[in-house]
């Protein structure tokens, strides 16, 4: 078991893994007020918003207003999700908003058809294509892995096949590799044994980052055993927004406030201030209108 980190990356997800699977469609301008309010917590890296269909998504059919209309601090890098070539031409009309670009597909088979109706080796040439274009515009490059720790179709993921794919990735341009648990079916001895394993097999060049989700209420389990493993990048969603669009059932990501919370009580430095994103995910339930999951919104954060 490695020795835990000192400190941890967090990439803040919620404006647009949260935004995009909640029912409401949120107006352009608080979308603008929270990605502002979030920018200042101390995060450093934040997904704001993807370049997908709008009759697909239509949660995120403002991306371009988004962007142009948001006010970032230097230091923070902004990021967008882009699902293939057309998403990416979006992307590069806003060359002054954007620092790195994120691409996705699932590790299993079944779930990448269900979720982008394409088989994965289709989808890994479509995604070859855009890390190279992105790479030559200057851009970092995250490519995110679903379905990495088990298919609610298929069961279990072969770890051998999650690590071929990453491989293929990282050879096409991905700097950052994101290992998603994307239903929630992880467990803390898989995860451990997986990220033991996974920088032997894609070596030292490539960030190792891990998404976890609380479906089944083993988030911040599975945090702390990527933390044994050596694992210092995390993605996280305040207020505990989002989640996969399929399968039914499938909850919100980890909660960007509980994970800092744990993580400073450990000890484990973050740069966040946690106080403001709990303020943020105050702001983001009073204009949800109902309660989110998130616990240190529920209980607050310990107070020594």
């Amino acid at each position: 078991m490695a020795e835990l980190p000192r400190a941890v990356r967090i990439r803040e997800v919620g404006p647009r893994d949260g935004f995009q699977n909640e029912p409401e469609i949120i107006p352009t301008e608080l979308k603008i007020e929270l990605i502002d309010a979030l920018a200042r917590t101390g995060v450093r890296r934040l997904e704001v918003t993807s370049f997908v269909r709008a009759e697909v998504i239509p949660q995120l059919a403002d991306a371009g207003e988004v962007l142009d209309g948001i006010d970032v601090p230097a230091g923070v890098s902004v990021g967008v999700l882009v699902p293939n070539e057309r998403g990416l031409d979006a992307a590069l009309e806003h060359p002054s908003k954007i620092d790195e670009i994120n691409v996705f597909m699932s590790a299993s088979e079944t779930h990448n058809r269900k979720n982008v109706n394409r088989s994965t080796e289709e989808s890994l040439a479509g995604l070859e294509a855009v890390l190279a274009r992105a790479r030559e515009h200057g851009l970092r490059c995250e490519a995110v892995l679903s379905t990495s720790f088990g298919c609610p179709y298929e069961g279990h993921v072969p770890p051998e096949r999650v690590l071929q794919i990453a491989a293929r990735l990282r050879d096409a341009g991905a700097q950052e590799v994101g290992f998603g648990d994307t239903t929630g079916m992880a467990n803390p001895r898989q995860v451990r044994e997986f990220f033991t394993r996974a920088p032997a097999s894609l070596g030292g060049e490539v960030e190792l980052t891990a998404h976890f989700h609380n479906t089944r209420g083993q988030g911040l389990a599975n945090v702390l055993a990527a933390l044994e493993a050596g694992v210092a990048s995390f993605e996280s969603s305040f207020g505990e927004l989002g989640g996969c669009p399929v399968p039914a059932g499938a909850t919100g990501n980890i909660a960007s406030e509980d994970l800092v919370s744990m993580l400073h009580e450990m000890g484990i430095q973050t740069g966040v201030e946690l106080p403001a994103l709990i303020a943020c995910a105050r702001r983001v339930q009073e204009i949800l209108g109902r309660p989110l999951g998130s616990h240190t919104l529920v209980a607050g954060p310990v107070d020594w």
